[in-house]
């Protein structure tokens, strides 16, 4: 495995080790020696790193969403990368072992932008100016650190990453964002609960004044509606 291109740097799709990293080092590395396999899984990841491995002349292989447990991540990945093989899991083996000794053809170079971004993932280039050299400023902050996301050009699929490091795709960038929310929403009923009991202990005590009873009435209304939202969402 090329060194520090799974480990190293910030999470991408809300994860580390992450797929697309490591398939961006290794096209880096191997160019069009790199053999990229997307197996079964949730969401989109694996798909840019696909692409990736597409571009630097390398193999793209992805499990037969059929025959997939999770047919997300293969799924994807075929509607966004032109993919040369298409398996059941029980073949991957032994195309793989075919893979491994086939002679390659002329490696070609690796193009600027994806050399810059592999460097960026490994946080051996992290900056401003670098990020901006990816792509365009979005209106969105990152969840991960808060600070401002760029959208990602030269791919097929819609992507964002911060100068810190943090990568998402529109799909992890929405998950990501729902759990905030979802944080956020939680940490709302819990601070309007504390104010309603706190308010009942003054009553209680006779400490409260005149208003007291109306604040109960709008906080058991605010409550209700934070409820709400929770079970919309699916909350747990």
């Amino acid at each position: 495995m090329p060194p520090g291109g799974m480990y190293a740097g910030a999470p991408e799709n809300r994860a580390r080790p992450a797929i697309d990293p490591l398939f961006r080092s290794a096209a880096v590395e191997y160019g069009n020696r790199a053999v990229g396999v997307v197996l079964s899984g949730y969401l989109d990841d694996g798909t840019a790193g696909l692409e990736t491995i597409r571009s630097c002349g390398g193999v793209c292989v992805v499990q037969d969403p059929d025959d997939a447990e999770y047919p997300d991540m293969p799924r994807n990945a075929m509607q966004h990368v032109l993919v040369d093989f298409c398996l059941p899991g029980a073949e991957l083996g032994a195309l793989l072992s075919e893979l491994a000794v086939r002679e390659p053809g002329r490696r070609s170079a690796v193009q600027e932008h994806v050399a810059v971004e592999a460097a960026v993932a490994k946080r051996v280039l992290s900056d401003l100016e670098t990020v901006e050299s990816l792509g365009r400023q979005a209106p969105f902050n990152c969840p991960g650190c808060g600070g401002v996301l760029w959208q990602i050009g030269n791919s097929t699929e819609l992507r964002f990453r911060c100068h810190t490091g943090h990568a998402y795709t529109a799909a992890t960038l929405l998950a990501k964002q729902t759990e905030k929310m979802e944080e956020t929403i939680w940490v709302a009923l819990r601070m309007f609960e504390e104010h309603r009991n706190l308010l009942l202990r003054m009553n209680a005590e006779g400490s409260a004044n005149s208003s007291g009873a109306e604040r109960l009435e709008k906080l058991h209304l605010h409550i209700q509606r934070i409820r709400t939202m929770l079970r919309s969402t699916g909350a747990k």
